[in-house]
């Protein structure tokens, strides 16, 4: 059986001119049909013919820790080599820092088609990307003239590191410090886990981006975020006035982790043991915005936003190539009889596409798929709105929808790899095949960037009662809006209706949880459901636009079979998945008593 990746050009290019760029003129700046096309698929060959190959046998291999050196799986050196030499992690960066200038949409194609080629050589570019984003907004002018331009190369790479070894997502209890010296310097001493891409020898030199406290008078450490810092670290001395690098840094790599998935990336555990260590600034504040206690690491929690969404299409991206495993193998694999005479082949079994609840499996895989790689899209055009009239609105239901893409993606993308292997059978567990490891790649995600618990509550106590409430409002209003344009197209009537409803059950679940009387306990209790409740109305929105245009394209289109495709995934969202909206408030305004009754030693 074919285990080939195939990257998803003539959808991107629908997506980006047909349905994105009508309503976000920005998405594309000038780029023509033909220019996407031809970008898209020069990237395509690429990632399918350089990088694809390289998964399966990075997986078997993993990395090596000898002596305090990490070595990557044999073939990632060259094809790193190779994809910084095309110019391919560089695509979306401005020209002026050494990149191609082309639209963050570009860059977004081209960072799902790395991801499913192979997603754990591409985690090392994803977060160098990140990190040199997060050093242009916070660095000093050195960094910019020498740090930044070695890591749009490539020949820098970029981490950040939070975690530590008694605190994961609660930062106020972290132990790393940084102290300022009587030269002006300043020293970081402490422990990071779970860094990826802590070392690797793909690059020259790696800057690592590292939350740490600031002493009081008396040198306590405070359990608070009120002296936390970003500090750029560099594993090698950087010279600032002329940026040649000199010895190491005291930075030293403790070990590696043995993973369940994604081995080819190395996930370090990394000791700071009196580094040079420079501060960063803080991310620029909205006008009118207080001062919060952890403004110093705003520059981190821009590059763990970032990251969010990144995490949340890498998610998509693993499970994307398990559905054209999944897709292939219903098309050939012979089993059973057609239930229906007509469709029967007249061999002695037919292929297994024929059975409903095989394609139950293919029609939940590629639904959610599709349609999360357009809401991805429409996500990164709201983020990077021009009109400055539009700007606090479009960037605060980004902002909203932040979580959503990292949690929902992730939860559904695990889900649809493991369809993909149900779908398969034996054939599916057996790692031969491919998607035995896709799965165990795609369970990471729901784990990066803060579990996805974590996004949920961020989603309900931060981001809904933001600006009272102004985002929600505003994208629900999005949502109303692209109903009440489809539903003046008689095939489109029923669907416009029934997002309009999912949208008041969105509404009044957030009323539910803006309640004072609430109990402390029920916004974690209901967070989780109310999230996915999001997710599957963004979803629905998002092919409410995609087949309103598919059914405008119809008539005169090339590519009715595509078109046709579209249309039939989008009844099965409306018919089989929006429906889940309403189920879910109900399981939301249980709140939290049916989880809190139970005493804790009874567990």
């Amino acid at each position: 059986m074919s285990t080939k990746y195939k990257a998803p050009v003539d959808d991107y290019v629908f997506l980006l001119h047909d349905v994105i760029a009508p309503i976000a003129p920005h998405a594309l700046g000038d780029l023509e049909r033909d220019d996407t096309r031809q970008v898209l698929e020069q990237a395509a060959r690429f990632f399918e013919e350089v990088w694809a190959p390289l998964d399966a046998p990075a997986d078997e291999e993993g990395c090596h820790f000898e002596d305090g050196v990490v070595r990557t799986p044999a073939g990632y050196p060259a094809g790193y080599a190779a994809l910084c030499e095309a110019g391919w992690n560089r695509v979306s960066v401005p020209e002026a820092l050494g990149g191609a200038g082309l639209p963050e949409t570009i860059g977004q194609a081209v960072r799902e088609f790395s991801a499913s080629a192979c997603n754990s050589l591409g985690l090392y570019a994803g977060l160098t990307a990140g990190a040199h984003a997060t050093v242009r907004r916070t660095g000093e002018s050195w960094m910019l003239r020498h740090v930044v331009p070695a890591m749009v190369e490539g020949r820098w790479a970029g981490t950040m590191c939070l975690t530590e070894p008694h605190c994961g997502t609660d930062l106020r209890l972290m132990k790393t410090r940084a102290v300022p010296q009587e030269d002006g310097s300043w020293r970081l001493s402490g422990t990071k886990i779970f860094i990826s891409g802590g070392d690797q020898d793909l690059t020259e030199n790696v800057i690592h981006l590292v939350l740490a406290k600031v002493p009081d008078e008396s040198g306590r450490l405070h359990d608070d975020l009120s002296t936390v810092r970003l500090f750029m670290v560099p594993k090698r001395v950087v010279n600032p006035e002329t940026g040649t690098l000199g010895g190491p840094n005291g930075v030293v790599v403790a070990g590696i982790e043995h993973k369940m998935g994604l081995k080819g990336s190395a996930t370090c555990t990394m000791s700071f043991e009196h580094a040079l260590a420079y501060p960063l600034k803080e991310s620029s504040q909205p006008a009118g915005t207080q001062r919060k206690s952890s403004a110093g690491m705003s520059g981190m929690f821009d590059m763990m936003n970032s990251a969010r969404l990144g995490t949340g299409l890498q998610a998509l991206s693993s499970a994307t190539r398990a559905y054209g495993h999944a897709a292939d193998y219903a098309r050939e694999r012979l089993a059973g009889r057609a239930a229906k005479a007509e469709d029967r082949t007249g061999g002695a079994a037919d292929p297994i596409v024929v059975h409903p609840d095989v394609r139950r499996l293919l029609m939940q895989q590629a639904s959610f798929l599709e349609a999360g790689r357009a809401l991805a899209l429409h996500v990164r055009t709201l983020l990077d709105e021009p009109d400055a009239a539009l700007r606090d609105s479009r960037s605060a239901i980004g902002s909203l929808l932040t979580p959503v893409v990292k949690a929902f993606f992730s939860d559904r993308s695990f889900e649809s790899a493991n369809d993909a292997m149900q779908l398969m059978g034996g054939h599916g567990y057996i790692r031969d095949n491919g998607v035995e490891q896709l799965v165990r790649d795609c369970r990471i995600f729901q784990l990066y960037e803060g579990a996805n618990g974590v996004q949920a509550l961020d989603l309900v106590l931060r981001k809904l009662p933001a600006g009272d409430g102004r985002a929600l409002h505003d994208f629900l209003e999005l949502v109303e809006g692209t109903a009440s344009e489809a539903g003046q197209r008689e095939p489109f009537r029923a669907h416009a209706d029934a997002l309009r409803q999912a949208a008041q059950e969105i509404r009044a679940c957030a009323n539910w949880f803006a309640d004072p009387g609430r109990d402390p306990y029920d916004a974690g209790g209901s967070s989780r459901d109310f999230l996915t409740m999001m997710g599957i109305l963004a979803c629905a929105w998002a092919w409410l636009r995609i087949s309103d245009v598919s059914l405008g394209l119809l008539p005169t289109a090339a590519n009715r079979q595509f078109l046709e495709r579209k249309l039939e995934l989008s009844r099965y969202w409306f018919a089989r998945e929006l429906p889940l909206v309403s189920a879910l408030r109900q399981r939301v305004e249980t709140g939290a008593a049916c989880l809190m009754a139970m005493p804790a030693d009874q567990f």
